[in-house]
């Protein structure tokens, strides 16, 4: 039975990787079929299909659904209103003609961006003004996507939304998820720092006169009111500072941003239409997720936990360093929408590797974090991974060679930090 799983499984992966079928799709068919294969019923009783894996996998994940919501609403908010593009502007005339400078403050914006939706529509907030601006004081478009791309990452233990994701995937508290995000951050912000000052004296910059900026860049606009460019701040310092839960805390920055830049008669218009269009934008990973809620509920029915954990349980390294070692090595597989990508079937291994009783939750907590800063910006198939190259000119590829040794880095480093805290 566990070898019919793993078969099902491996045919998944096919089906992503040659884009047969979408992931989402990929995901549900891959819950349904190896909950059958585990002797689930597929009518009757709680272990059955259509209840443990339909009824009750598909909402598991409600929470980092919502977060989602209102995630992309501030994004749409930050887009519509200017609040982005005016904190980039008011970096880049900061650092003048100063390439690293330039880079180091885009950077820091895509930290931001990235702290509070994920995915293109956080590459896009940083990187429509950032990356001409960048290009424009010659900084090589590779480096120029790489540097949106690895502010993301290290935006991402910062992101709300990834805590109530993570939280809901290994199912530990809100309380272990933030406290190791948080010994993270320090790691993916040194790497980020690393790649830029590397990058730029590996590949040199060109004179200004000689780069064209892409054809994509936007007319600018207005810039937002100073005080209304904390609402991308507002919501970590609530759920940081003051411990709020996500929701009302994502909720808090998406009223402020319309409070401090909307006319009074113009509010409600303003925040149904900018709603409408995070809708859009939250549909793709929304859908996602209730895939993987399917995914999660179908690899923890006894059938499947009794099956696969031999397995499983065989192959998986107990010692510490052979830990670090053999998933350092596994890295690669998070890619392409591999077995271990955390937003695909990795979330199903995940879930094994704590049914099963092979890791304790935390420890696959951060091996989950730790793979997802790799996917977060070296492959070549995510949304902000395309986004960021198409826009800078270059091929998602030529990104992924250049941002891939620094973020393999960064994943060795939470790997040895998991094995430090919770296997040692």
């Amino acid at each position: 039975m566990g070898v019919l799983i793993l078969a099902v499984m491996a045919i998944g992966v096919i089906l992503m990787l040659t884009r047969i079928l979408p992931t989402a799709f990929a995901l549900g068919f891959m819950a349904i079929a190896i909950a059958l294969c585990a002797g689930a019923p597929p009518f009757g009783g709680e272990d059955s299909v259509a209840e443990a894996v339909l009824q009750t996998g598909a909402p598991m994940l409600a929470a980092t659904m919502i977060a989602v919501l209102l995630g992309s609403w501030l994004g749409t908010l930050m887009e519509d209103t200017g609040i982005a593009a005016t904190i980039v502007r008011k970096i880049v005339e900061f650092g003048g003609e100063r390439p690293t400078v330039v880079a180091l403050g885009v950077f820091a914006v895509s930290i931001l961006c990235g702290s509070i939706t994920g995915s293109a529509a956080a590459a896009m907030l940083a990187g429509v003004v950032g990356i001409p601006a960048m290009i424009a004081v010659g900084i090589p478009a590779v480096v120029a996507g790489g540097t949106v791309l690895m502010g993301l990452a290290a935006g991402l233990p910062l992101e709300l939304i990834g805590w109530q994701f993570l939280s809901d995937a290994v199912g530990l508290p809100l309380e272990e998820v933030r406290s190791f995000q948080l010994k993270i951050f320090p790691i993916a912000l040194l790497i980020g720092i690393v790649y830029i000052v590397v990058e730029l004296r590996r590949k040199g910059v060109r004179h200004a006169w000689s780069v064209r900026a892409p054809r994509k860049a936007r007319v600018r606009r207005g810039d937002a009111p100073w005080y209304a460019l904390v609402a991308p701040l507002l919501p970590i310092v609530l759920a940081l500072g003051f411990e709020v839960p996500i929701v009302p805390s994502l909720l808090a920055g998406v009223v402020y941003a319309l409070l401090t830049t909307t006319r009074p008669g113009a509010f409600g218009a303003t925040a149904l239409k900018s709603l409408y269009r995070a809708f859009d934008v939250a549909a793709p990973p929304i859908v996602l997720f209730i895939a993987i809620g399917m995914l999660l509920s179908a690899v923890k029915l006894p059938g499947a936990v009794e099956a696969l954990s031999p397995i499983v349980s065989a192959i998986s390294p107990s010692a510490p360093w052979l830990f670090v070692l053999v998933f350092a090595a596994l890295v690669p597989l998070c890619l392409y929408r591999g077995p271990l990508n955390v937003y695909g079937l990795g979330v199903g291994v995940a879930g094994v590797l704590i049914s099963g009783g092979i890791y304790p939750a935390p420890a696959v907590l951060g091996l989950m974090s730790s793979y997802g800063q790799v996917l977060c910006v070296s492959d070549p198939t995510s949304t902000q991974t395309v986004w960021s190259a198409q826009y800078a000119g270059v091929r998602p590829e030529k990104v992924m060679l250049s941002t891939l040794p620094y973020t393999w880095v960064m994943a060795i480093g939470g790997l040895v930090l998991t094995s430090v805290l919770f296997l040692a």
